[in-house]
């Protein structure tokens, strides 16, 4: 849990840190947010989560709390605060505090809500027993590119797949193609080693680690298809496995009690998040050149 949050221009011991009960993210849902690694102190992927962020707030119409400088300087005060390494920090930022009613509030200041909290990073090892997926129609709205706090159909799948014995919960919508996760985006690869994911539009979030996955799979020369796919032809598949900035590169061995391919890890898989581990090792090592530079 986060010691020190930051809300709306002040650093607060986490259990005085509290909104209005007239906040639009209280009220509607009416904001967004976006969850960052840390690793050995470094923000991984920093850029485009606050790109993704910015676009989120555009596409809600919500005007940035701040410009993208002094957040990532708020990002950074937060972790230090809470001497948190290796964590994550969230980001949350609604249209703020309004009476209530649905149309957009007139004068409304957007809140900003940042907290850091520990979590040590998944090692590669650590996926040698792969995980299992159930899946669930889809239930969500149209607009699952935007980062929006208004997460409940995605709460509900989650809780009945812990409640399954499953990791996690892939949505599935009326043509019968997975459209992602409950939280994570979903990836197959086929018998004739093509690396396939749902193209990004407004059926899924275009994650952050999704897109780090599709630039390393490219730098492989690894054949990859942005398309959607049947859950028939994703219990058919050679291999599957989820992807998200918590999960990182996590291999699914079955789905709804069937096994992938031969029910264990495959190399592809394994050679992915081999490969973002790296990469993020990269970052880490950035990070300490930088400050062995100021000193």
């Amino acid at each position: 849990m986060s010691r020190i949050a930051y809300v709306n221009g002040r650093y607060l011991p986490h259990g005085e840190a509290a909104v209005h009960i007239e906040d639009r993210g209280y009220q509607f849902s009416d904001g967004i947010y976006e969850v960052i690694a840390l690793r050995d102190g470094a923000l991984i992927d920093e850029e485009p989560h606050l790109v993704r962020l910015e676009r989120s707030l555009g596409e809600l119409r919500i005007d940035p709390p701040m410009g993208r400088r002094a957040l990532a300087a708020v990002l950074r005060e937060v972790a230090r605060r809470n001497r948190v390494r290796e964590g994550i920090v969230y980001i949350q930022v609604t249209r703020g505090v309004a009476r209530r009613d649905h149309a957009f509030p007139a004068k409304a200041r957007p809140a900003l809500v940042v907290t850091a909290r520990r979590q040590g990073p998944s090692k590669p090892a650590a996926a040698t027993g792969g995980v299992s997926v159930i899946s669930l129609p889809d239930i969500r709205w149209t607009r699952c590119d935007i980062k929006s706090i208004a997460l409940l159909p995605n709460v509900l799948a989650k809780q009945q797949a812990r409640e399954a014995g499953a990791f996690e919960a892939w949505f599935v919508d009326e043509a019968g193609q997975v459209t992602e996760g409950s939280s994570t985006n979903a990836w197959i690869v086929t018998d004739k080693g093509e690396l396939i994911t749902r193209d990004p539009g407004n059926a899924i979030l275009n994650g952050v680690t999704r897109r780090t996955i599709l630039n390393l799979a490219a730098e492989r020369q690894i054949r990859l298809v942005e398309r959607g796919f049947t859950l028939e032809e994703a219990k058919a598949a050679r291999e599957a496995f989820v992807t998200s900035t918590t999960a990182c590169v996590m291999p699914v061995l079955r789905i709804d009690d069937m096994p992938v391919g031969d029910g264990r890890v495959g190399s592809l898989s394994a050679a992915l998040r081999q490969a973002y581990f790296d990469y993020t090792a990269d970052a880490e090592e950035e990070v300490e050149e930088t400050v062995e530079g100021r000193v």
